[in-house]
């Protein structure tokens, strides 16, 4: 679920500050994938030939593997389908709406893992994300901790950076599929727009002039805290993002356009 949080909306970003005309954070951010460092980590045990435990957020899910629409995290239904031992189709929808579709195939020896991943907006435009996935520790099959990076990407990422009132920042990605007004004073402050999920809120703090730190939360759940870092020459954005549970931070380097 949450790579289209932490890969797609990483576009959910437009910062700004007291003086919008003179921020150096102000501005059209667009990413570039091959300065970036991007990894996904998802676990998947199954219990029985056809339940599975899966953990690809910061809630593990518990799906039969019947390609029906089933109970999922924050509101959501995921639907895995068994398409041949080795291909597996995975769909999660929010109110009837799909949010993604990929698919997973193994490789001949079951140590790699593709997943062609597709994210739907509430416009019906697409964005494609190709991983691989490495097996990390025991398992046969698709059971195991899966480490990936994506390959491709087919959509360009742009971090739009507006002013919010005086003192805060606002949030929205080029799409307009999702939106975060917030203020520097350490409360969260909700996301809105079609792709927004429910209770999912953000809080920002400024540690000087060139950096940002902000908090993502879903219903009280800590999803990621992510770090802005300006470079000297003011071009470059490098967001550091931490999530719950990896050892490895993601970086994600963007360009003043």
């Amino acid at each position: 679920m949450f790579r289209t949080l932490s890969i797609l909306s990483i576009a959910c970003l437009a910062i700004a500050s007291a003086s919008a005309a003179t921020d150096p954070f102000a501005g059209d951010w667009k990413l570039n994938p091959a300065k970036s460092k991007i990894s996904d980590q998802m676990k998947v045990n199954c219990v029985e030939t056809n339940k599975c435990i899966f953990d690809l957020g910061p809630i593990p899910e518990t799906i039969v593997l019947n390609g029906t629409d089933q109970p999922g995290e924050f509101g959501t239904t995921l639907a895995v389908t068994v398409e041949a031992p080795d291909r597996w189709k995975v769909v999660r929808k929010k109110d009837g709406h799909m949010l993604i579709s990929a698919i997973w195939s193994l490789s001949s020896d079951a140590n790699t893992l593709t997943d062609d991943f597709t994210s739907i907006r509430s416009d019906g435009t697409t964005n494609n994300i190709k991983y691989t996935y490495k097996r990390s520790g025991p398992g046969s099959a698709f059971t195991a901790i899966w480490i990936g990076t994506p390959q491709a990407m087919s959509s360009t990422v742009v971090l739009q950076i507006r002013p919010y009132q005086n003192d805060g920042l606002s949030f929205t990605d080029s799409r307009g599929q999702d939106t975060n007004n917030l203020k520097f004073d350490g409360k969260d402050y909700p996301h809105a727009g079609p792709n927004a999920l429910a209770g999912y809120v953000s809080s920002g703090r400024r540690i000087d002039s060139s950096s940002i730190e902000l908090t993502d939360k879903v219903n009280g759940t800590l999803l990621r805290t992510r770090k802005l870092e300006l470079s000297p020459d003011r071009k470059t954005l490098n967001i550091t993002v931490n999530i719950p549970g990896r050892s490895e931070p993601d970086i994600q380097v963007f360009e003043h356009q």
